[in-house]
Order: C-alpha cells, then structure tokens, then sequence
C-alpha cells in the first residue's frame, strides 16, 4: 500500500459488529482530535445490525438514544492513499465504555489475566479465498502449490509489501487447500493488538485483492463444495513468568495449570461455540473430516480436534501453544478473543481433570466410543449452539449480559434466514459480507 510519505487526508475508524461485520466512519483529517476524543454519533443498533443489514429485535436497544464510536489513535495506522485507520470503541455521550463494545470487553479480559499474573500472547491464522470478481468464480489455484504463488506473483507481492508497511509482521503465505485459498500467519501478540492486527489484515487483503481485479471472501463456508475457510486463534500462557504448557510433568511437558487450561478450553467449547463460529455458514463448515476441530476434545497435533496442542520442540520456534481450530472469519475478532481468554483465566482459578487425549481422527470413532472417551459433536444445529450460548453463565460472565444478548439476537436473525433461504442461497447471499 506504500502510503507512509503520503500526505494524510482522512482518518476511518473500523467497528466490528455482533455479526462480524465492519462498520466504518471516517472524517478529514483536520477533524481527527474530534473523532479520537468525543467520537462520532452511533445509534444503539450499531450492536444489533445484522449480515444481511437488517436490525435484530434486542431488548433494550432501538431507536432512542445515541452512543459515540471513539477512534483509538493511540493505535492507528497510515494503510495508504493518504488514509490513517483506527479501531474505534463504543462509548456513551459522556466517554465512558459501554457494556455493547467488544473491543472494551477483550481489554477488560486482558486485565483481569494480568491481574492474576497470567501473560497470554496469541496469533491469528488469516484465511481467505479469491475470487476473480464478485459474481465469478474463485480464481484457480493449487493446493500449497508453488504454481499458485508464481502464478498469482504480482498480487502476492503486493500483499505480503503491503502487510508489512502498516505494521503487520507476515511469518509465512501459502496457497491453502482449496480453489483461490490462500493464508497468512501473523506473530504472537498482546491479544488486543492480534485482534486489531486481524481487522487491518482484512482491510489490507480486501484492498491489494480489488487492485488486481479480484475480490476477497472471508467467509466461513463460501461454497458448499469447499471445505471451509477458518481463522484459527493460537495461544500461549504464562504465569508470573513460567510458561504453562511446557517444562511440567504432565503429557507431552503441560504443567498442572496448562492441563488445567486444555480441560476448561475442551469442556466449555460447546457452551461458548456461539461467539467463536457464530454465523450460518459457520455450521456449515464445522463437519467432520474437514479440519475444522468439529469435536471438543484434545491431543498433539490432532488438526480434526478442537483443541490442537503444539509441543514444545525444535519445530515450534514460538513455544509450545495450543491451537482453537473452531473459531471462523465470522466470529467478531474482539469476542472471540475475549471468551478465550476467559476461559482460560477461570479454567486456571477453577481447574478440571485434563480428558483422555484424543490421538486418531475422532471422525473415525463410532457414537459409543466418544461418548465412552467424553467428546462431544460441535456446531451439528445452529440454533441448538446459540441456544447454550444464550444460557452461558460462562459467556455471561465474560461478555456481560449487555453484549451477549445483541450477539445472540443477531445471529438467531442468521438461522431464521438460513430457514428461508436454504444452505446454497445463504452462502451465496454471505459470501462477502466479512469482507473489508
């Protein structure tokens, strides 16, 4: 995007809604003081807009009053042809944070785990699939083929020049299984500037995509023959100091508390399963055999697990990590990141026996024996997963009441739509509103 010589004319603030979606608002640059303190005028049903535009019944919100949306320039970022971008939070007309904004409700998680001495650094997988145009086809590609990246040379060097001059550090691109996926993978990061880091990252490959003449899907489930595109959360944790999920005495070096934290992860997943792959498409996707973690159970480099444990070893250059293969594009970023870290943090306070490890493809396991072994089927029914999502004292706890309610009316809007629709028209009809 080269655009940090550029004289900055504009300044656009991203909000990501409860239905993943980003929202923007932008003002002159002269105006950005104004935007970054008293903020812009933003109806209540910012949080209750859905993916197809519409605005989801929630109590409680509706047309009567007014918020702000605060661009944080603390974090913003010149991103080219001269605009400098911004995550905003949403605050009410006096400054104070509001109980709707997700972003607040990550920074509050990450409080709460410093507070109790844990460090939590995480990364996000960036998945996307390119299409030659809106109406077409996606382009062609090979699965990790060289073909793909020499094929598609001058987009690909575009990207990974642009990433890398608003910040982002790209460890490694790849062409992805299937037609026009690719993927990007990040570095470890403080989790709130992963989330941001993921939004820029959208806004950054939606744009070097529409330069070459191509558009770029996010989209969990973008055609039923594709097996599904993700955006697997990977974390490490340490306490005061320690890491957690090495150097112990339990399987493969996970300490007491790290084993405590793989429990908590596999046993609340189905509870918080609808803020992590919350959409219609989301349940598409999550099926066995396609590498989505469509079970909750655990085990070492086990890709068809939900919870993936990567071992500390020479292979590992971050360290030994987990890997959340359930969550999706789209998940609100801020949301996801905020119930994991949740999860976390009260699976320490509270620990759990760690279950049996799951060391085969649990796909190929019959009824009686994942019932025998504890693994529960993830994602089969949306609306079943947004119900236990609702009644989540967990999530509650997490998110507040004042944000979990919005996030669940608004994808209850996406399952009465996938009843009208159908499987084909609803992925047709979302296929590119994650998109930046």
């Amino acid at each position: 995007m080269s655009g940090h010589h550029e004289p900055l004319t504009t300044l656009r603030g991203t909000f990501v809604d409860s239905a993943g979606v980003l929202r923007a608002k932008q003002v002159p640059i002269e105006h950005a003081e104004v935007f970054g303190d008293a903020g812009l005028g933003a109806s209540p049903v910012f949080s209750t807009f859905t993916a197809d535009d519409q605005v989801a019944a929630s109590p409680g919100i509706g047309p009567v009053g007014d918020l702000r949306l605060r661009a944080d320039l603390e974090a913003a970022v010149p991103i080219g042809g001269g605009i400098l971008w911004a995550p905003t939070d949403l605050i009410d007309q006096d400054g104070q944070a509001v109980a709707t904004c997700p972003r607040t409700a990550l920074r509050r998680q990450v409080a709460l785990a410093e507070s109790a001495g844990l460090l939590l650094r995480t990364a996000i997988e960036v998945e996307f699939v390119l299409y030659e145009d809106s109406t077409g086809r996606p382009m062609a590609s090979q699965a990790y083929g060289l073909s793909s990246l020499d094929a598609h040379e001058a987009l690909i060097d575009d990207l990974m020049a642009s990433l890398i001059d608003v910040g982002l550090t790209p460890e490694q691109l790849h062409a992805e299984y299937g037609p026009g996926r690719f993927e990007v993978s990040f570095a470890p990061s403080d989790p709130l500037a992963t989330a941001d880091g993921n939004v820029l990252a959208r806004i950054v490959i939606s744009t070097v995509a529409r330069r070459h003449g191509c558009v770029a899907s996010f989209s969990p489930k973008h055609s039923l023959d594709d097996v599904g595109t993700g955006a697997h959360h990977h974390l490490s944790i340490a306490r005061d100091g320690v890491a957690l999920l090495s150097g112990g005495q339990g399987p493969h070096g996970l300490t007491a508390p790290g084993q405590a934290v793989v429990a908590g992860l596999v046993h609340h997943l189905p509870e918080i399963l609808g803020g992590l792959a919350p959409s219609a498409p989301s349940a598409l996707r999550l099926a066995p055999e396609s590498w989505s973690g469509a079970f909750a159970c655990w085990g070492l480099e086990n890709r068809e697990a939900a919870v993936r444990l990567c071992e500390a070893n020479h292979g590992n250059h971050h360290g030994a990590h987990l890997e959340v293969k359930v969550i999706d594009p789209s998940a609100n970023v801020y949301v996801a990141g905020a119930l994991l870290l949740g999860t976390v943090r009260m699976a320490i306070a509270t620990p759990l026996d760690l279950p049996e490890e799951i060391t085969v493809d649990p796909g190929t396991l019959p009824a009686h024996e994942l019932a025998r072994r504890g693994v529960r089927p993830l994602g089969a029914n949306h609306g079943v997963t947004l119900d236990a999502f609702a009644a989540s004292s967990l999530a509650a706890e997490i998110l507040g009441e004042g944000l979990l309610g919005p996030l669940v009316a608004v994808r209850r809007h996406e399952v009465a739509l996938f009843d009208e629709l159908g499987p084909e028209a609803i992925v047709e009809r979302l296929r590119f509103v994650w998109s930046a």
